[in-house]
């Protein structure tokens, strides 16, 4: 009877450790769906010009994902330093791959740039030839 205890309790200690491991690699990313508008510019921009993606910030500061724009030409895409309502300096440079912008391989956040993040005052958009300081923004919120 002792020998099913023990692997009962072996099979309890492993579920709660995957169970562990499990909780503990999703809190190491907070992953976004963001919705990209120009009404959260700044200054707002008119018109039906959208974006939309998933951008990654891990507790390493390592940052993945990507944006795409919907109804204009982007020319740049960046993550930027400010709260809601304010503009910033762009902090996370993103490349195009196709029809998509996304940070360059090995971006990462400084210690600072994460407690930016922490607070909600990271921001991503993207730029068009139309509107060289922002057509559209998200703000990045954990």
């Amino acid at each position: 009877m002792n020998g099913l205890l023990i692997k009962g309790g072996q099979f309890f200690a492993w579920s709660l450790a995957a169970a562990l491991a499990f909780t503990s690699a999703s809190a190491l990313a907070a992953t976004m769906n963001v919705k990209l508008s120009g009404d959260q510019e700044v200054p707002p921009v008119q018109g039906s010009s959208s974006g939309s993606g998933t951008i990654t910030i891990n507790d390493d500061g390592s940052v993945s994902g990507s944006v795409t724009a919907s109804g204009f030409t982007p020319t740049a895409a960046h993550i930027h330093e400010a709260a809601a309502g304010k503009n910033g300096p762009v902090i996370v440079p993103f490349e195009k791959e196709g029809d998509k912008f996304g940070p360059k391989a090995g971006a990462k956040l400084t210690p600072d740039q994460m407690k930016a993040f922490k607070e909600g005052n990271l921001y991503v958009n993207m730029h068009s030839a139309a509107h060289p300081g922002g057509e559209v923004r998200a703000q990045l919120k954990p």
